[in-house]
């Protein structure tokens, strides 16, 4: 006879899986089977592969807690033959293993393997099929399977000196059977019966935590099965104060490296035993928290400990008696985690975008946390950075995982100059908390106060931001905190796991998070507001990005999310004024506030104007003005602009005036990452009846990118680049990983692949030394560089949009007026697909300035009605040259080398005709000549780390000499 361990919960497992059967349906460990998924049955709700061309098993196996813990094999997106499926040309694939070999399973995991996972993609993984409700296909291991029918839950906790009652039955080669059942508590006997279809034994008086083990044999055959679960006595729980000053999560001792406290908030759980390395993942019952009497809290001061060495622990929290559907312990990580590690994730993640990753351990199932006592702090290069006025900010928003292949922190600080030599003051990230997955857009979110690994470790975001503040270039956030998903602690200490697999939606007792929906753009969990306890958290993620990693600014994501009053349903009630969370996000923008006042608060609302104008204009009155930022959304103008439209081409709120703002507080872009490219809607959809201007063609619809940025960036008030839209970018937002496009894409409906990863073209094929590319690049950054430094672009402005001929004036003081300094700015644009004549409607005569040229010798007279502009063309015109072209060199005080101290590459930030660099001892030692505009990189790689001097000569003949320290 063999004893096989089985799975627990068998039944729920048979109704998932009817694309998918197994042959035989029963078996054992280390028997041959194949696997058979049927492409041509619709009974999933869960995406599902289309006509491909491989078909691949992801597949993994493990115990009754995790079907995949013990082993996983395939690697995701990747065509290498691992998993691959064979076809049988009938609409079915099919490939054939033994468990026990296929996942490499040791003797103690092949001893204890009850569960087979599995989902199927195709090639690139561009497509998957998963069962019913998008939940991975599990299939039992064994013959004989013992099925519990109570107790509904596991472990089971018990007041000492109660009695449990256990029902079970058994399936037999996939068939329900009589049979024989012995039930066990700590390898003791306790009670037995002998053929039944249905056995019920009560064991008695336990006064102690236990394994309980049910044994059971079919009458027909002498084969046995057996399955575990733990029973746990409910503990005396010490009621103690919690001292003050502790704050939930991790509380390092700032004088004893060797003690930590951890403090965990758990309203309605009845007692938190912590386990960790530091006991094994076998915690005693020293290790069960205290519990402070006046609140929810439960604490415990860790001692021993030995200073900067990497610890893991999880919060095993019990509830004696939960509510249906919610299990009685939940094993999870700290809330509160800055650095988790995740046995789903962490396995893909380079060891070159994240060295020495700390290894998950061994046996334990989900996302753990890690402490480490004294650790070394960053050695901050900049830390009184001034942030650029919001007036001035050119924001470029970049999704790490796009940027660049390496897909990592580092790939931005290698482009720094790819970024100052664009002119952006500004570079907002898309969220780059740790989510759910690795490749991801990173709006699951599901640990709001730690980094996602995939993209590096603490310290090299921290030299992300401090290059940047070097280089006088904000950071900004986009940060999600109106939703979580499920791997969020939060969402699974009080939730509804009606499978048992350790995951499930919030439950009724979940005190963060709303059942249902409170608004009609719900992914993921939706965080109640209204809570103390929300609040309380959010304002705690608030403070560690600013305070931990001198983040400039956040983008809060979805605030339309963040009221309590309507329903998933009710798309009206959403869109309209909502008071309560107007006045919850203006006490989270206080919050930011009070921790640094010129913290940038920017909020993707795209609401209605008279709730957005509370924001805009809040605290403008301030001696240091605030006022909240509001995206402003005007994709639909612009691409049809570009397309060579005629209709819904009008942009004039694109500044804020329109939207009733008393200052500039409208955040205008043209297109972000949650709308197509530009580029690519000229291409698929642009106006092509004109041969000689056919809008479809590549290099002319790049040729008209740069009349984009001329009526987009110049416009007063804060913009916003998508990255790569400098370049011309043309990717759609649908390109799949394999390089198509949704097939039902019509410009407006939403395809699978828009999370999708995208290549990253601009770097392979070298975009910046392509001509119709490059110009982009520098009319943007022309155009930035005027924005960000002349005066004028902080004034008032008219928009005279909803023409193909479009015509912006901005001005200071009174418009019609001439002035000494450079106080007009007339911009006209050509968006049709013919040669127009455009009158620029100069408001006085005289002489104007084409402030595109940087020589400033381009002029027009005031007086002409009448500009030919070609298809695409723009002009800019000023009443005087841009002090930008002036030949200037500034006074010692302002000339500035950054980054210093630097390892590889530095710049200037004025235009210079030489450079030469001394050693201490006054020997050249490198020399450059010619004409550098501000931003051009020195490289002095090959230099010993040492003190260096370095003289900037003007071609006025001034010289200036700083210090820069090599690395």
């Amino acid at each position: 006879m063999k004893k096989i361990i089985h799975s627990l919960f068998i039944l729920t497992s048979f109704v998932l899986n009817a694309q998918v059967t197994i042959n035989p349906s029963a078996f054992e460990i280390n028997e041959s089977i194949t696997i058979t998924v049927d492409l041509s049955s619709t009974d999933t709700n869960c995406n599902g592969l289309s006509t491909p061309t491989k078909v691949y098993m992801h597949s993994g196996i493990g115990d009754n807690s995790n079907a995949f813990g013990f082993s996983t094999i395939g690697n995701w997106g990747v065509d290498d033959g691992i998993g691959e499926m064979t076809n049988n040309n009938d609409g079915t694939w099919s490939i054939t293993i033994t468990p026990e070999t296929y996942y490499g399973l040791n003797a103690t995991q092949a001893a204890n393997a009850t569960q087979i996972g599995m989902v199927f993609r195709n090639a690139d993984g561009s497509q998957e099929l998963k069962a019913n409700n998008c939940q991975d296909f599990i299939f039992p291991v064994g013959i004989v399977i013992i099925n519990i029918v109570e107790p509904a839950h596991t472990p089971v906790v018990l007041e000492s000196g109660e009695s449990l009652t256990i029902k079970s039955n058994l399936t037999y080669q996939g068939n329900l059977e009589p049979g024989n059942f012995k039930y066990y508590l700590n390898n003791n006997l306790e009670t037995s019966g002998n053929g039944f279809t249905t056995y019920q034994g009560t064991i008695n008086n336990i006064t102690s935590n236990g394994s309980i083990r049910i044994e059971g044999s079919p009458l027909s055959a002498p084969d046995i099965g057996e399955v575990s679960f733990d029973v746990v006595v409910v503990p005396t729980v010490i009621q103690e104060a919690i001292p003050n000053g502790l704050v939930e999560g991790i509380n390092y001792n700032t004088t004893d490296p060797t003690k930590a406290t951890l403090v965990l908030n758990a309203p309605g759980k009845d007692f938190v035993q912590l386990a960790g390395s530091f006991n094994n993942y076998a915690p005693t019952d020293a290790y069960f928290m205290k519990k402070d009497p006046t609140s929810d809290k439960f604490w415990l001061e860790l001692t021993g400990l030995t200073a900067n060495q990497i610890y893991t622990y999880q919060y095993w929290v019990y509830d004696k008696n939960p509510i249906a559907n919610s299990p009685a312990l939940v094993k999870t990580a700290d809330p509160y985690s800055t650095l988790v590690l995740s046995p789903f994730d962490d396995p893909s993640i380079p060891s070159s975008t994240y060295p020495n990753l700390p290894t998950y351990p061994t046996g334990q199932e989900r996302e753990v946390t890690v402490l480490q006592t004294n650790q070394t702090p960053y050695n901050w290069q900049v830390t009184n950075f001034t942030k650029p006025k919001k007036e001035d900010l050119i924001i470029y928003e970049v999704l790490i995982r796009d940027f660049d292949a390496d897909r990592n922190f580092q790939d931005i600080i290698d482009k720094i100059d790819y970024f100052k030599n664009l002119n952006i003051n500004a570079i907002e990230l898309m969220p780059v908390m740790e989510f759910e997955g690795n490749e991801s857009w990173g709006y699951n979110t599901a640990f709001h106060m730690a980094l996602d690994k995939f993209y590096g470790t603490e310290d090299k975001f921290k030299e992300l931001i401090d290059v940047c503040h070097q280089n006088g270039i904000a950071v900004i956030l986009d940060i999600a905190l109106n939703h979580a998903f499920g791997r969020n602690p939060m969402v699974r200490l009080w939730m509804n796991d009606a499978d048992a697999d350790g995951w499930g939606e919030p439950s009724s007792e979940n005190p963060y998070f709303n059942q249902t929906p409170k608004h009609s753009y719900n992914v993921g969990s939706d965080f109640d507001h209204s809570n103390s306890l929300t609040n309380v958290y959010t304002k705690r993620v608030v403070k560690h990005w600013i305070e931990e990693f001198k983040i400039d600014g956040f983008r809060w994501d979805l605030t339309k999310g963040f009221t309590q009053n309507c329903s998933s349903s009710d798309e009206s009630c959403t869109n309209s004024y909502q008071a309560d969370r107007v006045a919850i996000l203006k006490e989270y923008a206080d919050y930011s506030w009070s921790l640094d006042e010129t913290h940038y608060v920017i909020f993707e609302h795209l609401g209605a104007d008279n709730e957005e104008q509370e924001w805009a204009n809040y605290r403008i009155g301030d001696v240091v003005p605030k006022g909240v930022m509001m995206w402003s959304e005007m994709w639909t103008p612009y691409k049809n602009l570009a397309q060579g439209q005629s209709n819904d081409i009008n942009f004039d709120r694109m500044g804020h005036t329109a939207h009733g703002f008393t200052e500039k507080r409208s955040l205008g872009y043209p297109e972000s990452h949650d709308k197509d490219r530009i580029m690519y809607e000229m291409i698929a959809f642009g106006v092509n009846t004109t041969p000689s201007h056919n809008v479809r063609d590549l290099n002319t619809a790049l040729k008209r990118m740069s009349a984009l940025g001329a009526v987009t960036i110049p416009i007063p008030g804060p913009k916003m680049l998508w990255h790569f839209a400098d370049l011309g970018m043309e990717n759609s937002i649908w390109m799949c990983s394999n390089g198509t496009i949704n097939s039902d894409y019509d410009g407006n409906n939403d395809g699978d692949c828009k999370l999708d990863t995208k290549p990253q073209p601009q770097w392979v094929n070298n975009w910046l030394a392509n001509g119709n590319r490059n110009k982009i690049y520098n009319d943007w950054a022309r155009l930035n560089d005027l924005k960000i430094n002349e005066a004028v672009f902080e004034g008032n402005y008219n928009i005279s949009s909803g023409t193909q001929t479009p015509r912006i004036s901005i001005y200071t003081g009174n418009e019609n007026t001439n002035g000494s300094e450079l106080k007009n700015v007339i911009i006209i644009a050509n968006f049709s697909v013919t040669n127009q004549n455009v009158n620029p409607s100069f408001p006085y005569s005289g002489i104007w300035y084409d402030l595109m040229d940087n020589s400033g010798s381009t002029t027009i007279d005031g007086s002409t009605s009448s500009i030919n502009l070609s298809p695409g063309e723009f002009r800019i015109y000023g009443n005087k040259g841009s002090t930008l072209s002036v030949n200037r060199f500034e006074e010692s005080n302002d000339l500035k080398l950054l980054p210093n101290p630097v390892k590889n590459t530095f710049s200037i930030n004025q235009n210079i005709e030489a450079l030469h660099i001394y050693n201490i001892t006054g020997k050249l030692i490198k020399s450059y000549k010619g004409s550098f505009y501000k931003g051009q990189s020195f490289d002095i790689s090959n230099l010993s780390p040492s003190l260096y001097l370095v003289k900037a000569i003007h071609e006025s003949g001034k010289q200036h000499t700083l210090k820069v320290v090599k690395l």
